[in-house]
């Protein structure tokens, strides 16, 4: 991979058009761009989406898109990386792919954030792996000095080399948000709807527990470790980063996990998350998330687990 500076600034294909056809020509890609990333029909009947919600704000996501994000959030996560870092990789990713994974773009540039294999970002197929992507959007974000303090467009573009830089912009109340649910600022500010037919186009009514350990590690690497114990069809994760027991902002991380599995939800088949006295039930999604009794010992009994200790994943089975 060549260094960020090397990395040439994308260009307009050049073509020339009279000023009614490039006028109708953004009016609909305006309306084509709302209504991918502004869902219309997410929470109706047999329809799958998500949203964000805090402090009166809220987002709508499609499932790919709630993915996306939480891939490239615990990518960030993996890396220790701060909350701004990633607003920065989801407000460019909003603006490059409308956090969609496509294998087309501007001259030879794919994937979440439209980077090309000519100017050194990777194969084809590695740029289509969220994981990887993410990873190398975010290489380049740490080397420049003081990105954390700079304003989002600057930093983005540093990155990007884009020729419509201040595009960014219009993106960083909606990743601010996004980025607060899924780094667990915001608890339970992110909930699915599955919808009737999430289990067919997702490839099947059934979850499988070492799929979703597996994409656990990947993408969270050494900040999750499943832990044995727990109910059949369940994955257990202690909710302080590392595996280790719950302390100092292991709730806070817990929630990041908890985000995640239910953003995944449509592709792992996640029939519930429960953490922290909270559940999330596929068969309730339109719900949200819905408080639970905490758990009392019985007398005479040991006191029971901290319900923040661990985020329990089950799938549908």
């Amino acid at each position: 991979m060549t260094s960020s500076s090397s990395k040439r600034p994308k260009k307009g294909s050049g073509r020339g058009c009279g000023p009614w056809f490039v006028t109708a020509g953004l009016v609909l890609l305006g309306a084509a761009g709302y209504g991918l990333y502004h869902l219309s029909d997410i929470n109706s009947p047999g329809a799958a989406g998500c949203t964000v919600t805090a402090d009166g704000d809220s987002m709508d996501l499609s499932p790919e898109q709630a993915s996306n994000a939480a891939t490239i959030a615990a990518v960030a996560d993996s890396r220790g990386l701060p909350e701004r870092a990633l607003t920065i990789a989801l407000a460019t990713s909003l603006q490059e792919s409308r956090l969609s994974n496509v294998d087309h773009g501007d001259r030879d540039s794919l994937g979440l954030f439209q980077q090309r294999p000519s100017m050194g970002w990777g194969t084809e197929k590695q740029i289509l792996d969220p994981v990887y992507s993410s990873n190398e959007f975010f290489d380049s974000l740490v080397k420049i000095k003081g990105y954390s303090r700079l304003p989002l467009t600057v930093a983005a573009q540093r990155v990007q080399r884009s020729g419509y830089p201040e595009a960014y912009a219009k993106h960083e109340a909606d990743a601010t948000l996004l980025s607060a649910a899924l780094t667990g600022r915001k608890p339970a500010a992110l909930s699915c709807t599955t919808g009737a037919d999430a289990a067919d186009s997702a490839g099947g009514k059934f979850g499988d527990t070492a799929k979703v350990k597996a994409r656990l590690t990947r993408e969270f690497g050494g900040h999750v470790r499943p832990v044995s114990g727990g109910a059949p069809r369940t994955v257990k994760i202690a909710s302080a980063p590392g595996g280790g027991a719950a302390e100092g902002d292991g709730a806070r991380h817990g929630w990041a996990v908890a985000q995640w599995a239910v953003a995944h939800a449509h592709d792992l088949k996640v029939e519930q998350v429960s953490f922290d006295n909270r559940r999330w039930q596929a068969a309730h999604s339109g719900r949200g998330w819905q408080r639970q009794k905490p758990v009392t010992a019985a007398k005479g009994a040991s006191a029971p687990v901290p319900s923040d200790a661990y985020v329990q994943i089950t799938v549908a089975q």
